[in-house]
């Protein structure tokens, strides 16, 4: 049965609000950053959420420990008080970092292709300047 659980941090790094989308999916962690400017208020938060959840890029995902769901009240109040006060957890830090990596790569070897192109590109100029510099013209 697929299992799918969302959550969101947002707290402030730097000079801006920054929220992190955690989701897991069937026991695998995949996170997302989203820079805000301003302190964002819940209703803002809320409307981000739904216009652009759509378009978030969760990258590749981490696996995780499945949590147990508590079922005492008091005890579900105490743990979101206890989540309140923490920060985002170091799997979608992982989650994160992993993205970054990957885009570094494609990034890296799309430079590379570029640079061949260019580097063919001159070659070919050259080859014709030559030419046509033999040839008289």
């Amino acid at each position: 049965m697929n299992r799918l659980s969302i959550s969101c941090n947002i707290f402030f790094g730097n000079s801006y609000w920054i929220g992190v989308f955690e989701r897991v999916e069937d026991g695998k962690l995949s996170a997302v950053k989203v820079t805000f400017g301003k302190e964002p208020n819940d209703k803002e938060v809320y409307e981000y959420i739904i216009n652009h959840y759509t378009k978030f890029n969760f990258g590749s995902s981490v696996t995780t420990k499945k949590k147990v769901k508590i079922k005492n009240p008091k005890r579900l109040q105490r743990a979101v008080k206890k989540s309140c006060n923490k920060t985002f957890s170091s799997k979608s830090q992982q989650a994160l970092k992993l993205q970054f990596e990957e885009y570094k790569k494609e990034r890296k070897k799309n430079c590379s292709i570029q640079r061949e192109e260019r580097k063919k590109y001159l070659f070919e100029l050259k080859k014709l300047k030559r030419k046509r510099k033999h040839r008289g013209k």
